[in-house]
């Protein structure tokens, strides 16, 4: 959740040999969870996550998703 853009293209082009040409990034919010404790209905939320768009230079590939 700390990684800014800067860093999330660093670790990109670091751990798969690519050039990045741009990095979007979202926050997704947590769902509801209800949970049953010692009778009692208490409503949490899952943890919030971030997702990142990464966008590669032409010709540019990750082996590991080709094909999906």
């Amino acid at each position: 959740m700390r990684a800014n853009k800067p860093q999330i293209k660093s670790a990109v082009e670091k751990a798969f040999d690519v050039t990045v040409t741009g990095v979007n990034v979202m926050v997704m919010k947590g769902k509801p969870r209800s949970r049953r404790a010692a009778g009692a209905r208490r409503n949490s939320y899952a943890s919030d996550w971030k997702k990142a768009v990464v966008t590669l230079a032409p010709g540019g590939k990750i082996e590991l998703f080709e094909g999906v």
